[in-house]
Order: structure tokens, then C-alpha cells, then sequence
């Protein structure tokens, strides 16, 4: 038994949107996802025996999570039922639940309850599901394109099995789209279409993986264009460009897309990989990310991964900070793109960031150690009775700029220098003058680092 949106796909064309036409009504129609409804997959064979248990499908629009739900509606012999997420609270719930526990008791019958955006539940709300769930009264289905660990409260979470869907295959939407053009039900069959192979190539392209864009722009470039003479309607390359002008991609600025995609930008810089880099920042910038949001991982990553193997890429990545706080884009995606090729391609190291990190550590477990006193201020009336600065050893007084004396009383070694780039130089330098430490100073000819 369905409910609302899962009612019988046998709808009039034209009286409702082609993308909800087309929604497969059979497992044998579902496009892509093989990944979890392969042949011999756990879902497929969950779905194929009735015995579905509490899913949280997870995925970017348009990639077939209500359609996975239609599909388990028109398998099951459960009832099926819909709360709607948005309209819907913790009273309905319970309505919901009340149903379900008396049907079970009198027929024994099973209850799976669809929650379409279900992370738009607050906490009362899913604490509401969660005996239900816990009891097996009801079979919880909810869709989300949020992150549900994230969203979704922990024991409801524990309680469900997360399926994560991905973007549909540009082979996926080609065959929804030639379906679409070749159902005389519910489709666009009962017209004749002529539908060109480039204009099909910018469809699928700019769908992205989203099948109701591209359903959608098919739609309206077919039901607005004349048929010719012959009656035959020619949807081309131009009459695809009209329908859909601008590619939408999904990226969303607080959820996993934006957090994956920065992710990925700052391990191939880190990894070297400029082209890669390059293609994370246009991501973001097309998508319509703050620039100095971008900027500021950039100045993050120029320190903590290159570091001192080229202190020149600290540098350039703060001037593109500073450039793109006062020019914005598009303009600021050039120096943006300057400093992301520079780093990517600079020696690295993260010597001087896994110094810090031991240094706070031992900071957070061990005693604080006391500054020497030869050390301490003397900008003051009465530090010299307190014997601060005495005996200090001014290092440009002696030959080589160094002078040996105590700086902590406790020997430490954070800082690790490799021998990436210019930090290859500091390591050299330091080597040498632990060498000579007991000759009280370092030559002018040794090799000291150049700036």
C-alpha cells in the first residue's frame, strides 16, 4: 500500500512535471548506483526479498533517492507511508506510530514510514522516531542530501543502515534521457522528437549527474519548441543551450561538497599535482565560494607544507589573500591560480608545523620549564638585583654571528628540518654549528643560510 508520492506512476503527460513521470516504478528501471543494487548486492537482494530494514539514503539531488524509495514501495507488502520533513511534527509522528503499532497488532503487518529531507527534523522530532525504530514498529526510509552523521542523531544513525548514492554517470542520464524521449506512457513518446547527438552531449554535461536537470531542460525545450512541417520537432544543440544556460553543480558552502571539495584542493597541492589544484579551485569559484575563504587555506597550506623548503611561497600566498580581499572576482582568481601553482609546485615540508604540534603537546602534559635567567627582561628598575640578563651573550658580537649558551634548561628537538629546498640550507647551518659548539663561535666563512 502507497501514500502520496508513491502513488501509481500512471499520470496524464503534461499534468505533471516528465521528471516525476519518469520515475522507475521497477528495480529492472533504476538507473545507476551499482555500486550498492548490483547483481548479488546486500540492498538489491534486501529490496528483491522484502526485507528492508531502517536506511538513510544519502546522495546529491537528482541522483535517485526517491526514486530507490518508490521503487521499495512498489516491492514491498508493507504499507508505505509518508511524513513530510517540512510540514510534519512530533503529533504526526505519533499519529504515524499509532497506526503502525495497532496494524501490527491486529494484522501483523509491517509499516515503513518514506521521510523525504529528513535532516530537516530537529532533535525532538527524531527522538520522536526513535523508539518506534528501536521496537521495530516502524521501518524508517529517509532521504537527505546532507551528511546524516552530521545531521541526523547518532542513535537513530546506529539504529540504520546509511546508503550513500552518488551522482549518476553521464551513461546513466543519457539512457534516462533516451527513455524519456521513447515512453509513449509517461514520457515524451507520443510526440516525435528529433533529439540531436550534440544537443544529448550538453544535456548530460551540464545535468552534472542530476537527472531531473537534465529531465527538466528536455522538458522545456521540447514542449516549447514548433514541430517543422513534417510535424517532427528538432531539439538540437541551440534548443539545449536555451533549456539549461548555466551548468549547476553540486556544492553547497556548509555541507560535505564544500568540505570534500577544499579537502581535495589542499592534499593536491600538498601532493604536487598543480592541475589538479587548479581544477578544485575553478570548482569552487564557479560554484560561487568566497574567494577569501579560498585564500585562506591557501596561506595555511603555503606554511604547513611547504614551510621553510620555500619561505617565498608564505609570501605570494598572503599577497593573494590580501589581493582578494580588495578586488574580487573574477579578477581574483588569478593571483588565486598564481599562488595555487606555486605551491603545488615547491619543495615541501612540514617541519616547522610538526615542530608546533610537539611543542603544544608538551606544553599541554609536561611541567612548564623556567626561562634561565640570563634570559629573562631587564627593560625594568630592579631586574638586574633579580638577575635577569646576566651573563647574556650577545650573538652578533661574536665571529659567525653565534655564540654558544643555554636557551631552555632542558635539551628539546622539535624542529626536524629536511633537506627539501631552501630548508635543506637551515638544516646544513644548524649541523655546523652544533659542530663547533664548544669553540664558543661559528666563522664568518661557514655556511650560513642566505636570504
Amino acid at each position: 500500500m502507497m501514500t502520496g508520492l508513491f502513488e501509481s506512476n500512471n499520470i496524464t503527460p503534461g499534468s505533471v512535471p516528465l521528471a516525476r513521470r519518469m520515475r522507475p516504478e521497477k528495480i529492472e528501471e533504476y538507473a545507476g548506483q551499482d555500486h550498492i543494487l548490483g547483481e548479488g548486492k546486500i540492498l538489491r537482494r534486501a529490496i528483491d526479498a522484502d526485507r528492508i530494514s531502517s536506511l538513510i539514503l544519502y546522495g546529491p539531488p537528482g541522483c535517485g533517492k526517491n526514486a530507490l524509495a518508490g521503487i521499495i514501495a512498489n516491492r514491498t507488502s508493507a504499507v508505505f507511508t509518508e511524513i513530510n520533513a517540512v510540514l510534519s511534527g512530533v503529533d504526526d509522528i505519533r499519529k504515524v506510530t499509532a497506526l503502525a503499532k495497532e496494524r501490527r497488532s491486529l494484522s501483523g503487518n509491517k509499516t515503513i514510514v518514506f521521510i523525504d529531507e529528513i535532516h530537516r527534523f530537529n532533535k525532538a522530532q527524531q527522538d520522536a522516531l526513535l523508539p518506534d525504530v528501536e521496537n521495530g514498529v516502524i521501518i524508517l526510509v529517509g532521504a537527505t542530501t546532507q551528511n546524516p552523521y552530521f545531521y541526523i542523531n547518532a542513535a537513530l544513525i546506529s539504529r540504520s543502515i546509511v546508503v550513500q548514492l552518488e551522482p549518476l554517470k553521464n551513461t546513466d542520464i543519457k539512457s534516462v534521457v533516451k527513455r524519456a524521449v521513447g515512453d509513449k506512457e509517461k514520457g515524451l513518446g507520443y510526440l516525435r522528437i528529433d533529439l540531436k547527438e550534440e544537443a544529448l552531449e550538453h544535456l548530460v554535461n551540464s545535468a552534472d549527474g542530476d537527472a531531473r536537470s537534465a529531465l527538466n531542460a528536455l522538458e522545456l525545450g521540447v514542449l516549447t519548441s514548433k514541430p517543422g512541417a513534417d510535424g517532427v520537432i528538432v531539439y538540437d544543440l541551440a534548443v539545449a543551450e536555451e533549456s539549461i544556460r548555466r551548468k549547476k553543480i553540486v556544492y553547497d558552502k556548509d555541507g560535505d561538497e564544500h568540505y570534500n571539495t577544499i579537502s581535495a584542493f589542499i592534499k593536491s597541492m600538498r601532493g604536487s599535482d598543480p592541475d589538479a589544484a587548479i581544477y578544485y579551485l575553478a570548482k569552487m569559484l564557479y560554484a560561487g565560494e568566497d574567494p577569501r575563504f579560498i585564500a585562506r587555506r591557501i596561506v595555511i597550506c603555503a606554511s604547513e607544507d611547504v614551510g621553510n623548503a620555500d619561505p617565498q611561497a608564505l609570501i605570494l600566498a598572503n599577497a593573494a589573500l590580501s589581493v582578494s580581499e580588495f578586488i574580487g572576482m573574477p579578477e581574483a582568481r588569478i593571483p588565486l591560480a598564481q599562488a595555487v601553482v606555486y605551491i603545488s609546485c615547491a619543495p615541501k615540508s612540514n617541519a616547522s608545523y610538526a615542530a608546533i604540534d610537539a611543542a603544544m603537546t608538551e606544553m599541554e602534559k609536561k611541567k612548564t620549564l623556567e626561562i634561565p635567567r640570563h634570559l629573562r627582561s631587564t627593560g625594568y628598575s630592579g631586574a638586574k638585583s633579580l638577575g635577569h640578563g646576566e651573563g647574556y651573550k650577545y650573538a652578533h658580537d661574536s665571529e659567525g654571528h653565534f655564540v654558544e649558551q643555554e636557551y631552555i634548561p632542558e635539551s628539546r628537538a622539535y624542529y626536524k628540518p629536511t633537506t627539501q629546498g631552501y630548508e635543506a640550507e637551515m638544516k646544513a647551518y644548524l649541523e655546523m654549528i652544533k659542530k663547533n659548539i664548544g669553540n664558543n663561535s661559528v666563522s664568518e666563512n661557514d655556511n650560513t643560510p642566505k636570504n
